[in-house]
């Protein structure tokens, strides 16, 4: 029994280990692939606003470029030859959230709880209760060079206690390229690993 009890408590911590290392995405994307072009030669196309910081964005495309070259994507060798020209983006913003935004919570002075099947009723004055979530976003778009037209578009989303998002961006980046180049339900949940 105690051997059994044992290998149960592993498998739970080894359980709660692998979703440490996950990272849960909301995605979009929006197509208009060609189907018959297949993916080619790339190269990072910067926004003026993303030259100013050179060294932020190129921590960006790095972190982008596995999901970009997993994808069927190779850097081109003289970026003036390049088929695709893509850009990449990350933004982070910050959520607050009080009690009384959710109108099954907050009656006229009054908030109630229903958990658990049973209401709990009081003053609402007086006591604040807000939380403060992240929401997390990379977004990705790849263009035709030669004519310019946009052919694909993700965005990968998440949110969090954290504003941290370094280390979650190639994952996020892994997300939004998932189903290239087809779109589909939006938003759809995809689930990528973290790198640790």
């Amino acid at each position: 029994m105690w051997k059994a009890f044992a290998t149960l408590v592993t498998a739970m911590a080894l359980a709660g280990c692998a979703g440490l290392h996950e990272l849960s995405n909301d995605v979009s994307t929006y197509s208009q692939w060609p189907a018959d072009r297949k993916p080619a030669s790339y190269v990072f196309e910067r926004l003026p606003s993303q030259q100013t910081y050179p060294q932020q964005q190129q921590r960006l495309e790095d972190a982008a470029r596995r999901a970009i070259e997993g994808a069927g994507f190779a850097p081109a060798a003289d970026p003036k030859n390049a088929d695709f020209t893509i850009q990449v983006g990350a933004r982070v913003s910050a959520n607050e959230r009080s009690l009384y935004d959710d109108p099954f919570w907050w009656h006229g002075g009054l908030y109630h709880s229903r958990h658990f099947g049973r209401p709990f009723w009081g003053t609402g004055f007086g006591m604040m209760y807000t939380t403060q979530t992240y929401e997390r976003e990379v977004a990705l778009l790849i263009r035709d060079r030669k004519t310019g037209q946009p052919l694909f578009e993700a965005r990968a989303t998440n949110d969090g206690a954290s504003p941290t998002i370094d280390s979650l961006l190639t994952a996020m980046f892994d997300a939004a390229m998932k189903d290239f180049p087809l779109s589909g339900i939006n938003p759809r949940r995809v689930v990528t690993r973290i790198d640790s």
